[in-house]
């Protein structure tokens, strides 16, 4: 029997600034590894510029970001918060730690983003609040769900954890909304291993959910809270990881975009896949880069999952709709609610490994693969 080889091309693999060694080695000898160090409001402060918004708060992950961004929006107890089905469950878990309800909206075809036509009709007196995902790094048409939040008069919340740099008409997501969420994991485009941020307009919103990510501590009295606060916070050493990876953002951007462009190059001629495509309005940052296998294709998405992996290639499915997701069934929620866009998107989705420290020969290596298989 021919031995399989181990993954030889990881679906992500991140690349770190040169600077990161300095920045961290001086946050170690200056002895100021806690939240308390300088470099976690120089972060702050430059991440908001790249953005494009007045205010960014640095939190431990992305989740803890979305969680006090529900929390700092006053989502309370019985409230409803609109989410898209088709996500990671970090999107919907924050608003079950506010004791709220997710309300599910089916995915429009090929993005899997949010289906626009599909919100209004889910919101009723109880909803206080609109998640929206940019998923793949994709962005959503934050104009059609805007419009929507503002005739009903709800705050809407980007979660822009796969979208750094991503932009929408020009304005860069996390920008758009009340509220803009990020996650800084190690197979995002700012890895830092683990972080995130919140970026906003409101000068409110950002003083409470800084003072919410540090137990809601009093200003004068260390050990005096004014609230029910979580240890959210940053470090200084994942500032300083952060700041380095900031500043070569824009380069790897367009490396993520050219990688995204390499693999439709080499893709575009199989008739029995579909790529991601690229609205109008947007410049995706290719965060993943996503395939679907067309419902009549002669091999399945779990077919070309193992061939790929046989050849030393890591792949990823999409996410599974949050619906179908046994922690949440067991909370009850989703009963008999069915999301057929989400699930078909779900069933024939495949993300290619494309972290920014693939090389060309890597992409052209799996294109080869599944060319042959076609």
């Amino acid at each position: 029997m021919k031995k399989i080889r181990t993954h030889l091309i990881p679906v992500s693999k991140p690349t770190i600034a040169r600077s990161a060694r300095k920045y961290i080695l001086d946050s170690l000898n200056s002895g100021w590894i806690s939240v308390k160090g300088p470099n976690v409001e120089k972060f702050e402060k430059r991440f908001a510029r790249f953005v494009g918004t007045k205010y960014a708060v640095a939190t431990s992950c992305g989740t803890s970001a979305l969680h006090l961004s529900l929390a700092s929006l006053g989502i309370e107890k019985g409230s409803e918060v609109i989410v898209p089905a088709l996500t990671m469950i970090a999107t919907v878990l924050p608003i079950i730690y506010q004791n709220a309800i997710p309300v599910l909206v089916d995915s429009e075809e090929f993005t899997g983003n949010i289906d626009l036509r599909k919100i209004e009709s889910r919101i009723n007196k109880k909803t206080k609040a609109i998640v929206v995902v940019h998923l793949h790094g994709h962005p959503v048409d934050v104009d059609g769900v805007l419009k929507i939040a503002k005739k009903y008069n709800i705050p809407v919340i980007e979660d822009a954890a796969e979208a750094h740099g991503a932009r929408y008409k020009n304005q860069i997501a996390g920008s758009l909304g009340t509220v803009g969420c990020f996650s800084f994991y190690a197979n995002k485009i700012v890895a830092i291993g683990e972080g995130g941020m919140i970026t906003t307009n409101d000068k409110k919103i950002a003083q409470l959910a800084k003072s919410l990510s540090n137990l809601a501590r009093s200003p004068q009295k260390h050990f005096l809270h004014t609230g029910i606060g979580f240890a959210y916070r940053m470090s200084n050493l994942q500032a300083s990881l952060g700041l380095a990876q900031l500043e070569v953002i824009t380069k790897n951007i367009r490396r993520k975009r050219e990688i995204g462009q390499k693999y439709n190059s080499f893709l575009k001629n199989i008739c029995h896949i579909e790529l991601p495509i690229e609205k109008q309005y947007a410049k995706s940052v290719y965060w993943q880069y996503g395939i679907l296998l067309k419902k009549d294709s002669s091999v399945t998405r779990n077919q070309l999952e193992k061939i790929l992996e046989k050849k030393g290639v890591e792949t990823r499915r999409f996410f599974t709709p949050m619906h179908q997701q046994p922690a949440l069934k067991k909370l009850g929620l989703f009963k008999d609610e069915h999301y057929p866009i989400a699930e078909d998107l779900s069933h024939r989705g495949l993300c290619l490994p494309s972290g920014l420290a693939i090389k060309n020969s890597e992409i052209k290596y799996v294109c080869n693969i599944i060319n042959q298989v076609f």
